[in-house]
């Protein structure tokens, strides 16, 4: 088994690399842009923008690092649009197989860091 590397998130201040990124990135890049964009992004209307584009992807890991990221601004910002994420947030907690459990870990962050209750229903 191969030990985990960590390291820091990327930190990016040019939108337009991030449209690059979101455009034409490996899935390496696009694994970790919700990540630094929802850690560091000092706008978060454009972080949950990019957060929940990256929520659209194919990829069931870059779908759940997108709700990871959402997690992210919620506990720096203190602030989602709900009308927008929850849909996005209930879905993935549907249908995610193998990253349930990083989508669960998500949702308890939104819901603690800004006092909502989404999906406690189907969490038990």
């Amino acid at each position: 088994m191969t030990k985990p590397v960590y390291r820091p998130l990327p930190f990016y201040e040019d939108p337009t690399e991030v449209e690059r990124l979101l455009a034409h990135g490996s899935w390496e890049e696009l694994m970790l842009l919700s990540l630094g964009v929802g850690w560091n992004w000092p706008d978060w209307k454009y972080a949950q923008s990019v957060c929940l584009r990256l929520a659209e992807h194919q990829d069931a890991a870059i779908r759940a690092n997108a709700c990871q990221g959402l997690s992210y601004i919620a506990q720096r910002c203190g602030r989602l649009d709900k009308r927008l994420v929850r849909p996005v947030l209930l879905r993935e907690l549907r249908t995610q197989a193998e990253f349930r459990w990083r989508i669960e870990e998500a949702l308890a962050d939104v819901n603690h860091f800004l006092h909502w209750r989404i999906g406690q229903r189907s969490r038990g």
